[in-house]
């Protein structure tokens, strides 16, 4: 995006909040683009209205190895395409309620001063899927102080890494401090929601370190029935093992 567009695309924003600090915003961003050495992150002007990036930073490539001018040309539906079959129910979940958060706990006047910050795993170049820890700042908002216009920051995690799906809203407060005022993780959530009373008993326990042996005395049940609500466990939330179960659990001891 030429510097030059950058008020033409966005006059009706401009004419409706009277902020022109964005044009030069944008523009500062761009520039900076040019001397950011190469790294694991890569960042992005988006624009949630018309689902479009208005800029990609060169270092996508490095990343994720696309070309930053075919994903601007392709945009953010070519983008969410690639994001992970498991992953897209959570995302959708993670977005809805960080809006919903936003538009009932968030007065108007702070919301130019809000952080988002949430992870999903989306396909590379290669066909990998690799971790994406997505940092989102707004910089311009709706007639309804919803976000239009974002600055989007992009940290890429090695694909074999396990991560809870979480999500968090930070506000810059007067000193200059970024204040949690939301967390979720949703792996947990959707633990909870997924599973049967009996297996929620079981993997208590096995968070517990308890053995099939230990889990069957005391739930007077069969070694085999346990042994078979673990396998189903791991079934309905696509887990590959019971180290993997656990590990993710200890996360947030106070699901226990």
């Amino acid at each position: 995006m030429q510097h030059t567009d950058i008020k033409g695309r966005y006059k009706t924003i401009f004419e409706s909040y009277g902020n022109p600090s964005i044009d030069e915003h944008i523009k500062k961003i761009i520039e900076l683009d040019c001397f950011l050495p190469y790294s694991s992150t890569f960042f992005c002007v988006t624009n949630t209205q018309d689902l479009t990036f208005e800029y990609v930073s060169k270092n996508v490539k490095a990343c994720l190895g696309i070309e930053a001018d075919e994903m601007q040309k392709k945009g953010m539906r070519y983008f969410w395409s690639r994001i992970h079959p498991d992953d897209i129910d959570k995302w959708l979940k993670v977005l809805k309620d960080l809006m919903e958060f936003t538009l009932s706990e968030i007065p108007i006047a702070n919301r130019q001063r809000m952080n988002y910050t949430w992870n999903y795993r989306l396909k590379n170049r290669s066909g990998e899927y690799v971790n994406i820890i997505q940092n989102t700042s707004p910089l311009e908002f709706d007639a309804n102080m919803k976000p239009i216009i974002g600055l989007a920051h992009y940290t890429i995690l090695h694909e074999k890494l396990t991560l809870p799906f979480t999500a968090s809203a930070k506000f810059l407060n007067v000193n200059n401090e970024y204040e949690t005022l939301y967390y979720n993780n949703f792996s947990q959530k959707l633990l909870m929601d997924g599973i049967s009373n009996r297996e929620r008993d079981i993997v208590r326990l096995l968070v517990l370190n308890h053995s099939s042996k230990d889990i069957a005395n005391k739930l007077n049940i069969s070694s085999n029935t346990v042994d078979t609500h673990r396998r189903n466990i791991l079934k309905k939330l696509n887990i590959s093992s019971t180290g993997e179960l656990v590990g993710l659990l200890k996360l947030n001891t106070h699901w226990i």
